[in-house]
């Protein structure tokens, strides 16, 4: 259980610090859905989310030595990053005062994306970290 602790924290952290990201960014970085920077948009925003969770996810190994515990990271992260979602996204309003309704639809759009990042990366790491085992 404690190692599902860990994990659950670190879950905590990543969500926080994206949704601070779109607390203090989100009006410039978001675009309404149809509009010309819209896909540009999502598209730079996927691409450094990507980036930051291949970081996130060694960082976190650095960490955890256990088996599979890049798998472990992406399924609790997800979970726990969704779960506290739903309540931002509940309170939005208050979580994001400066984002129009069309902005919270981009940021769902991204939001959508970036956790199936957050389960791909760790996958794509986790079977890349077995096949260098089985290549010693």
């Amino acid at each position: 259980m404690r190692g599902y602790l860990f994990t659950a924290l670190w879950g905590i952290v990543v969500w926080f610090f994206a949704t601070l990201f779109f607390v203090l960014f989100g009006k410039q970085v978001l675009f309404s859905p149809g509009s010309s920077s819209f896909v540009t948009s999502i598209l730079l925003l996927i691409v450094g989310t990507a980036i930051l969770l291949v970081g996130t996810t060694f960082l976190y190994l650095w960490f955890d030595k256990s088996e599979n515990a890049s798998l472990k990271f992406g399924i609790i992260g997800t979970i726990v990053g969704l779960t506290l979602d739903t309540f931002s996204l509940s309170n939005h309003r208050y979580i994001f005062p400066q984002l129009s309704e069309s902005q919270i639809i981009a940021f769902t759009v991204w939001m959508s994306f970036a956790y199936a990042l957050y389960l791909i990366i760790p996958t794509v790491i986790n079977e890349r970290k077995g096949l260098y085992n089985l290549a010693r």
